[in-house]
């Protein structure tokens, strides 16, 4: 009963944090006429100010003595944060610049590109249904570049920074907090530094545009941190397989707000590329379950074997291993 609980709080925490990262396209707007820039710059300075809080109330501070002792994952963290900095900047300008459906594209086609970089930078071997998967993503981008008479560069763009990402954040292996820790305090003083500058230049929009708006650009800390922090709290208590279905989310949210809400333009060859990517997706999803189920069962028969190897009574004197083939 406890572990059913548990699941189902993890469940709502993770349609909490993809639900939050799907509705995220309806605030940056909020934050006009603030620039892409100067939006990620109060980001990152402002989600430290959250995590550190958080870190703070939870006394999670002995991992940063741990991290500044390891020059090689310091640098990781610092190109992870670099990396992870480029993708929410593109993000938060296409979202303001209408192309928010384009965006949704490359979230939609982030688990096959991080399929690609899997292959390519660490030897991994995909089944048969993986490869179908990517190919089935490369020809949407193909009919997707027909479509807008250009390649799809911020779909690609984002997709690729956010693999990156997390091909980073596993070699890393930090938890989500200390890792959003750790990244935005390296990005602090630089944010920090631009921030100044522009109010200095006078280009600031953090005291020209009110109250109100002064106060939209420090929430986007809790923006950044809430989602984060309900995406820990149902990785701890949701299967991965499960967690894997449920990123699906958020580019479905920002897909339907970008035709709905948006009213962004979605051609026919638009709607084929997107129809391919789909398909793609499925082929990918159904692999992924047919291939965790089997994993389940063989461990559940091996599980039986050995209870029953253990409960049946032993020979007096065991024979000696015939050499003879059988």
């Amino acid at each position: 009963m406890k572990a059913e609980n548990e699941q189902r709080t993890g469940l709502l925490y993770g349609f909490g944090a993809y639900g939050m990262w799907g509705l995220v396209p309806l605030f940056w707007p909020l934050l006009m006429p603030s620039g892409a820039i100067e939006i990620l710059a109060h980001r990152m300075v402002w989600s430290l100010a959250v995590v550190a809080v958080a870190l703070l109330a939870l006394r999670r501070w002995r991992w940063i003595a741990e991290l500044v002792r390891q020059p090689r994952k310091l640098g990781l963290t610092a190109l992870a944060a670099s990396v992870i900095s480029v993708n929410w900047g593109l993000y938060i300008w296409s979202v303001n610049n209408g192309h928010v459906v384009e965006a949704s594209l490359g979230y939609f086609i982030n688990p096959l590109v991080t399929i690609a970089l899997g292959v390519l930078v660490l030897g991994e071997r995909l089944r048969r249904a993986q490869w179908a998967a990517v190919g089935v993503g490369f020809a949407a981008v193909v009919v997707l570049a027909v479509g807008y008479g250009r390649p799809p560069w911020i779909s690609l763009a984002l997709a690729c920074s956010f693999a990156t990402y997390g091909l980073i954040k596993k070699k890393l292996d930090m938890g989500g907090l200390e890792s959003l820790t750790a990244e935005t305090a390296l990005l602090f003083l630089p944010a920090l530094g631009y921030l100044v500058w522009l109010g200095v230049e006078g280009r600031s929009t953090f005291t020209s545009q009110g109250l109100g708006h002064s106060a939209l650009l420090a929430s986007t800390g809790l923006v950044t941190a809430i989602p984060l922090i309900c995406f820990g709290a149902a990785a701890i208590r949701v299967p991965l397989s499960t967690l894997g279905l449920l990123q699906y989310l958020a580019p479905v949210f920002q897909f339907a707000l970008g035709v709905l809400y948006f009213h962004e333009a979605m051609p026919p060859a638009r709607w084929a590329g997107f129809g391919l990517v789909w398909v793609a997706l499925v082929v990918l999803t159904w692999d992924a379950l047919r291939t965790s189920r089997r994993a389940r069962a063989r461990l559940a028969g091996a599980a039986t074997g050995a209870q029953g190897a253990s409960a049946a009574p032993g020979p007096a004197s065991a024979p000696a291993p015939s050499r003879e083939p059988a």
